[in-house]
């Protein structure tokens, strides 16, 4: 499930894994659902072109892989959107959050 962050700043490396050329990595801040900061930041790779301070979503485990040009690379997280709003709506009394 995609899940909402903050970049926070960009990573530079000029060795990494030959696959995994011209890929823009971001580190980005987990945030709740009230919009504060949530875990602790984490490296992403960037399929979408996000810039620091942009709301983003993004995924971890196999699926962070699947918006990637490759197949089987060593991706832990992907960021796979650009937050353009997001509007909250409140439950009635007693109504059930899923």
């Amino acid at each position: 499930m995609p899940q909402v962050a903050r970049v926070i700043g960009t990573l530079w490396a000029t060795e990494k894994y030959p696959d995994m050329e011209g890929a823009t990595i971001q580190l980005v801040q987990p945030l709740s659902g009230e919009g504060k900061p949530a875990g602790r930041p984490f490296a992403a790779v960037d399929t979408i072109g996000a810039g620091p301070g942009e709301l983003v979503f993004y995924v971890t485990a196999y699926e962070a892989v699947i918006p990637f040009h490759h197949d089987l690379v060593p991706i832990d997280a992907g960021l796979i959107g650009i937050v353009d709003r997001i509007d909250f709506e409140e439950p009635e009394p007693g109504e059930l959050l899923a």
